[in-house]
């Protein structure tokens, strides 16, 4: 099986705070001439932060920016399964590869709740449905014994794995090792390599929005047999997402550090951290190490 990187796109705005379709567009262009997919509405694109009608127009020009050239994955998920069905009926009409169910946040839901909420998803839409585990920012987990029960909808084509702990990345990937229509993504950067050499179907990563490049080659790597080349790529992603995320929340670094290599990708929408000088100055120092500006 060959394996595949997605890009978790960041979403650019303008001074305003609208959207800056025309950058986001062009870091779709950046992201495909890589060689990478694209999620975009999703944890890396600020979408807690985006209106019903910004995540439609987002996807759509994502789409039409992609032109087939690539893969593109859109995250639908929202508090209430309504507003998520609601969301996962345009992004089929869109035409999308798949769509991704972000855990509800805010509201403690129950293993059962989560069953109910992602099987009203997966029924609502053709396109396929990939769960999506992050439960440093949901504060709902989907176990692995709700994830075997999920895989057995006909609907249910995978799961992207955000929630940095082994054991349960281990446990997915077991499930998808039982079944041939079930694929697990890896969203931790450190572990991109080892999900691929472990059965995962590929990674959706944050910092690839820095290092396209260094991504991709660790697919490339991977799927030429080139160990050498896989494990170098992946040793310099390794060490540049410790070097960056050591300095706070990774979402903001990764948007920082873009906006620090091309102004157009502006900020994310305000409460977010505003700019520290200090902070700036290790991010391009940072930046100067690898070899990015």
């Amino acid at each position: 099986m060959t394996k595949s990187a997605y890009v978790a796109l960041v979403t650019c705005f303008n001074d305003d705070e609208t959207i800056n379709y025309q950058a986001t567009r062009n870091q779709v262009k950046r992201q495909v001439a890589a060689g990478n997919n694209i999620m975009c509405a999703g944890t890396n694109g600020d979408f807690t932060a985006l209106t019903f009608e910004e995540k439609v127009r987002l996807t759509e020009e994502v789409v039409d920016e992609v032109d087939g050239k690539a893969k593109v994955i859109v995250n639908a998920g929202m508090p209430a399964t309504f507003e998520t069905i609601k969301l996962a009926k345009e992004f089929d009409r869109i035409g999308v590869d798949g769509i991704a169910v972000i855990t509800p946040f805010f509201i403690a839901c129950t293993q059962d709740g989560l069953i109910r909420h992602f099987i009203a998803v997966a029924d609502s839409v053709n396109t396929p449905t990939y769960l999506y585990d992050i439960p440093p920012r949901t504060q709902n987990h989907i176990e692995p014994a709700t994830t075997e029960t999920l895989a057995a909808h006909g609907n249910i084509a995978g799961i992207k794995d955000s929630g940095g702990t082994d054991a349960s990345l281990n446990a997915y990937l077991g499930i998808a090792r039982s079944r041939s229509d079930f694929d697990v993504y890896s969203g931790p950067d450190h572990l991109v390599l080892w999900s691929l050499q472990n059965g995962a179907a590929g990674a959706i990563s944050g910092l690839g929005n820095v290092l396209p490049d260094i991504l991709a080659g660790i697919i490339d790597g991977f799927n030429s047999g080139d160990n050498a080349k896989a494990e170098q790529n992946q040793e310099i992603f390794g060490n540049f997402r410790k070097d960056l995320y050591g300095l706070g929340y990774p979402p903001a670094l990764v948007k920082r550090a873009l906006f620090l290599m091309d102004e157009t990708v502006g900020a994310s929408r305000q409460p977010a951290l505003l700019p520290d000088a200090e902070q700036d100055k290790k991010i391009l120092e940072i930046l100067k190490k690898y070899g990015r500006i």
